[in-house]
């Protein structure tokens, strides 16, 4: 039997609509009225391109685990907002062993671009409200970078987390670019917790051109972030640019190395360029080195520069048992502006000689009135700035 063209080329049409790419109404979401998590995870591993239109809200009522993907682009224009449904997310977030914190969102693979301009919505309010009746309280980070490489996050703006706002953990090769940070409390109950982003067993990691508003750290370095480049950085109410804390647990070795911050603009803060180890008995170790601090516009910091090598350690046990973490090659370069109050700069390390090649340059800092005050302990310090610091007091 002859079978004719006709024939052939509507078994093709059958098959390539069998075995075509998503629909792509399926890989452009829209909001269902209930849980939007099942689809957009299933969009996910679908399609190459994901959007969440201008306009739209995804209601995420149910966990995120976005791992192992690769080539993806999520373009979010609306808004990714979690529930503020705080019996399910304390016993279903994923959980993160540093620092016992959990996760709404573990995104990771390789090659994952989010951008788009739009809004994730951490639902914080609540969770700040019982958060002040119960300090135990776990709290979600908005978005994790879990085992992810060659990432890109930006343009994106991210509202009222419930804690930290980003961690990036073991990650390779990422960048933020151009991120809105912004946590703001209704009630008495203050934003705790709210750090803008913690870089954490990761390699070649690059945030800029971002504003920040927040209750806690602006960028923090966690143990073993390396090549890690801040740049262009408007940090309000924050607790600073901080190396650390390290050094906390025992058996661990904590490494922060090459890690620059540069054009950083420091607002009504608790500290500006800080960096923060443990001392103490049963704790652990480290080594801090390399670290700059270049151009900082401080305005109303209540410590605008600091190393703390005796970080949460009484000064007697700090005496007795000086910090294993080693601090060397650091450069506080070009700060500038006003503190809070008459401490513009203390530096305070553990006795032994745990800090080494400490650089001050072009520090013109100065307190509201009355005299700048300097302090600083253990520790010889270097730079054209060196002569502002008394003598500095011994101490073990």
């Amino acid at each position: 039997m002859r079978l004719s063209l006709a024939y052939f080329s509507a078994l093709l049409s059958i098959f390539s609509a069998t075995y075509a790419s998503p629909a792509a109404d399926a890989c452009t979401l829209t909001a269902s009225g209930g849980d939007d998590a099942p689809k957009f995870l299933s969009a996910m591993k679908a399609c190459s391109t994901v959007t969440v239109p201008k306009g739209t809200t995804l209601t995420i009522g149910t966990r995120l685990n976005m791992t192992g993907l690769s080539n993806k682009h999520l373009s979010v224009q609306g808004t990714i907002k979690f529930t503020p449904d705080i019996p399910y997310w304390t016993g279903n977030a994923f959980f993160i062993p540093f620092q016992t914190q959990v996760t709404f969102w573990l995104l990771g693979g390789k090659n994952i671009q989010v951008d788009g301009g739009g809004t994730l919505d951490g639902s914080g309010q609540v969770w700040y409200d019982a958060f002040a009746t119960n300090s135990s309280l776990l709290r979600p980070i908005i978005l994790t970078l879990f085992q992810a490489s060659d990432v890109t996050v930006k343009n994106i703006k991210m509202i009222n987390s419930p804690e930290w706002f980003n961690l990036i953990n073991e990650g390779q090769n990422i960048v933020y670019d151009n991120l809105t940070i912004d946590a703001r409390s209704t009630s008495k109950n203050d934003i705790k917790n709210t750090d803008g982003w913690n870089v954490y067993r990761s390699n070649n990691v690059t945030i800029k051109n971002s504003n920040i508003n927040n209750g806690d750290d602006c960028v923090a370095f966690k143990p073993n972030a390396t090549n890690v480049l801040i740049s262009n950085l408007q940090c309000n109410g924050s607790h600073g640019i901080s190396v650390g804390s390290l050094g906390q647990f025992p058996g661990m070795v904590d490494i922060v190395e090459n890690v620059t911050s540069v054009n950083v603009r420091m607002s009504n803060a608790q500290n500006g360029a800080r960096i923060k180890a443990w001392a103490g008995s049963n704790v652990g170790s480290g080594r801090v080195k390399n670290i700059t601090f270049d151009h900082f516009v401080e305005s109303k910091v209540n410590n605008p520069v600091v190393i703390d090598q005796c970080y949460m350690t009484s000064a007697a046990d700090c005496a007795k048992f000086p910090s294993n973490v080693v601090i060397e090659d650091i450069w506080f370069n070009s700060i500038s502006g006003t503190s809070s109050g008459p401490l513009v700069a203390a530096l305070s390390c553990s006795p032994d000689g745990r800090c080494s090649d400490i650089n001050v340059n072009d520090f013109t800092v100065v307190p509201p009135s009355g005299s700048a005050k300097f302090t600083c302990q253990n520790v010889n310090i270097t730079g054209n700035a060196a002569s502002k610091f008394p003598a500095c007091t011994v101490t073990g």
